[in-house]
């Protein structure tokens, strides 16, 4: 059965929905960041993509990737990059079946595609399919086990099913990894008031919001009253 969202979890996933997709350029276009550019004297010099400003890509972008990416599919199925970048595309634009498809089918030319696990379970999450989340996100972790991504991530999928005291796990790893994850310290606190303790759930709320002052929100729900 699918569960309606809380807010502050369909928020969660935004954040975690850029975070895959970040500095990370669109095999089918990937020749442009390298074009060739003037310099003084004649000749050209190269642009190297790491000083280039970040691009916001709009939903017509993400559109032509799909297309552009069906081409070199069409001619190379078992083309991992264009599957990458259209299933990238497919969950920048909503499409979560779709992209859960592409990145099945990268699953199968390559079973440890850490990129592919984490951004189906991301996909799966979408779609509200925890469980199946759960278990892509935990293969994540397995192939990379310092990744606080794959952790917070998975903790959203168990506290979505108020698999709380479990989520705290996910939540804690995460915060070991990063301590100034704000978004982790937020749901660990709401994870601690949902299991009645207040003690701890009022310090994450605060560190939460010492970080990040939109989690005040949620210190007013489940802080201390």
């Amino acid at each position: 059965m699918k569960h309606c969202l809380p807010l502050f979890l369909t928020s969660a996933l935004v954040g975690l929905l850029s975070f895959s997709t970040q500095a990370q350029a669109p095999a089918p276009v990937a020749q442009a960041m390298s074009a060739p550019t003037a310099v003084a004297g004649g000749g050209a010099a190269k642009v190297d993509p790491a000083v280039l400003p970040a691009k916001k890509l709009t939903s017509s972008d993400y559109k032509a990737q799909v297309v552009t990416s069906t081409k070199v599919i069409t001619a190379d199925p078992k083309n991992v990059e264009a599957l990458m970048t259209r299933a990238k595309a497919h969950l920048q634009l909503k499409a979560y079946d779709e992209a859960i498809k592409d990145y099945t089918a990268v699953l199968k030319l390559q079973p440890t595609n850490a990129d592919a696990l984490y951004n189906r379970g991301l996909a799966y999450l979408k779609n509200e399919d925890q469980k199946l989340a759960t278990n892509d996100l935990t293969a994540t972790i397995r192939l990379r086990p310092e990744d606080k991504e794959a952790f917070f991530a998975r903790g959203v999928a168990k506290l979505q099913v108020s698999n709380f005291k479990s989520a705290l796990g996910d939540f804690t790893k995460t915060i070991a990894l990063d301590p100034n994850y704000a978004d982790a310290y937020e749901y660990r606190g709401i994870c601690y008031a949902n299991i009645n303790k207040s003690k701890e759930a009022q310090r994450d709320l605060e560190k939460a919001v010492s970080l990040n002052p939109e989690a005040a929100k949620s210190l007013r729900k489940y802080g201390k009253k």
